[in-house]
């Protein structure tokens, strides 16, 4: 049996960051997050994906309403393969495929993106893509701008995945970030969250995933010390109460 495990990954924000450039309107019902991966392999490869994010599909994003993208690359000397990530959220469900079909159509995106869209299949831009969809957590109904004041080369968004056994206890994990209010934790803390949701569909389920960040490496280490020494985990009503039998938080 698959044993709960939390998967960490860190990125340097890359070109146009385009994130949460003027904020997200609150929402009376969570936000539903498009998490996109672009795999590949080699140089060449990666700037042919960094040209069509660029020059089509960011602006056409832009043309079609969504005007908040997020594009992330993995730090240096990360183990798990070259990759481009790329975060949209969506006020509704119904928008992925709205904004989906409206690119289709966008002529303007189809000539800007041709070497990307056309691409041959001997000759292809990226190895495979991934694609996970998130639903966002009633503690945190939309994402939100981190507060850093940092320069940017030197800021950290860490991207949390935490993988349960069991469907069940993805549920316990899931209230343990809602009723447990571990989102208010992080919040108290000073973690500067992006996000906080569950995996609805995706490759490693059943999965939660959230995106805290920081304004240096120095800060993240800081921040993560003082979480797991904070009295409100091993209280009985706090964290410590949503933990299953022999299961560690860290």
């Amino acid at each position: 049996m698959r044993s709960n495990y939390i998967s960490r990954l860190s990125f340097l924000v890359v070109f146009l960051l385009l994130i949460f450039a003027g904020g997200i309107a609150n929402a009376a019902e969570g936000y539903y997050y498009q998490l996109k991966i672009y795999h590949f392999k080699t140089q060449a490869q990666e700037t042919r994906v960094d040209n069509y994010l660029q020059n089509a599909y960011l602006p056409a994003m832009h043309r079609a309403g969504i005007k908040n993208v997020g594009v992330f690359k993995p730090v240096a000397g990360d183990s798990l393969g070259k990759r481009i990530y790329i975060f949209v959220p969506y006020k509704t469900f119904d928008l992925i495929k709205k904004v989906d079909a409206a690119l289709a159509g966008d002529q303007q995106y189809l000539a800007d993106g041709k070497d990307f869209i056309d691409a041959l299949y001997n000759d292809a831009p990226y190895t495979r893509t991934e694609t996970i969809l998130l639903g966002a957590f009633p503690k945190m109904l939309y994402a939100d701008v981190p507060l850093l004041t940092a320069k940017k080369a030197d800021r950290i968004y860490e991207l949390r995945s935490y993988e349960s056994a069991t469907e069940k206890q993805n549920i316990n994990k899931v209230k343990m970030f809602n009723d447990g209010d571990e989102v208010a934790l992080f919040k108290r803390l000073g973690f500067n969250a992006v996000f906080y949701s569950e995996v609805l569909a995706g490759a490693h389920m059943p999965n939660l995933m959230y995106m805290v960040t920081f304004n240096s490496k120095a800060d993240h280490d800081k921040l993560w010390k003082a979480f797991g020494n904070d009295p409100y985990i091993f209280a009985p009503v706090g964290l410590f109460g949503f933990l299953d039998a022999g299961e560690t938080r860290l």
